[in-house]
């Protein structure tokens, strides 16, 4: 039974996270045809504002690092299948995900807002250059595995996966998270930064800093001296900012 709800699963999975994250764009660009986006939410007291906003950056930010650990994967397989355990990650980001959308508070100010037409058309570009890299950065790796589509796959077939294997294509030669990149460029790249935009960009930063610590822990710990090589060459989420010594 569980070959055969495992892929139709997933699939909702996707689909709950795909939809979360497009909402997510649009939500750092504070597009106003959304009903609520960074600099559209919850009005009130800045100290309340700035509370609530950073309680809700570290929600994403232990639900993301907490459930990609491999002694929680171990314990939460479990209680579901293996195959799911990806997927039910992705659905627990989108479920986050709208949690912080729901309750974020604005804050009035803003710390610089452009004019200049052609200044603006840059910071946008740069906006749109900087979710472009984390969405083909997923499928430079494994889309489909990234987001549990492939194990649900292997898993109503009978496959067994095959073995990790170290890679670096493209945008990975150049930075060791293009992910992580692509998120900070989505983030700070605007031409009107708002007090609530700055908060969110800054606390999603440390998050991010904080997350490449733990990710690439993990990673030695499954690559061994082949990781701590590529650490040497090549920088963390800016090419020349991380190289390890």
């Amino acid at each position: 039974m569980s070959r055969i709800i495992a892929l139709p699963v997933a699939l909702l999975c996707y689909a709950a996270f795909f939809v979360s994250f497009v909402y997510l764009v649009g939500f750092a660009a504070a597009f106003d045809p959304l009903p609520i986006h960074v600099d559209k939410a919850i009005a009130g007291p800045a100290g309340v504002a700035v509370l609530v906003d950073l309680g809700l950056i570290a929600l994403f930010g232990l639900q993301h690092s907490i459930m990609a650990r491999p002694g929680f994967k171990e314990k939460w397989t479990r209680i579901i299948p293996a195959a799911l355990e990806r997927s039910v990650y992705c659905l627990a980001t989108a479920l986050v995900l709208l949690v912080l959308f729901s309750f974020w508070h604005t804050i009035d100010g803003s710390l610089w807002s452009v004019e200049n037409p052609a200044l603006r058309m840059a910071f946008w570009a740069v906006f749109f250059l900087g979710w472009g890299i984390l969405f083909i950065a997923t499928w430079l790796l494994n889309h489909f595995e990234l987001f549990g589509l492939a194990q649900a796959w292997r898993h109503m077939r009978g496959i067994e996966a095959a073995p990790p294997e170290f890679r670096t294509p493209l945008f990975y030669k150049m930075v060791r998270h293009p992910i992580y990149l692509g998120f900070f460029l989505g983030l700070w790249a605007t031409p009107d930064m708002t007090y609530s935009h700055a908060l969110l960009a800054a606390g999603m930063t440390v998050y991010i800093m904080i997350g490449i610590s733990y990710e690439e822990r993990d990673l030695i710990a499954e690559f061994g001296d082949r990781y701590r090589e590529y650490q040497r060459s090549v920088g963390s989420f800016l090419p020349w900012i991380g190289k390890k010594s």
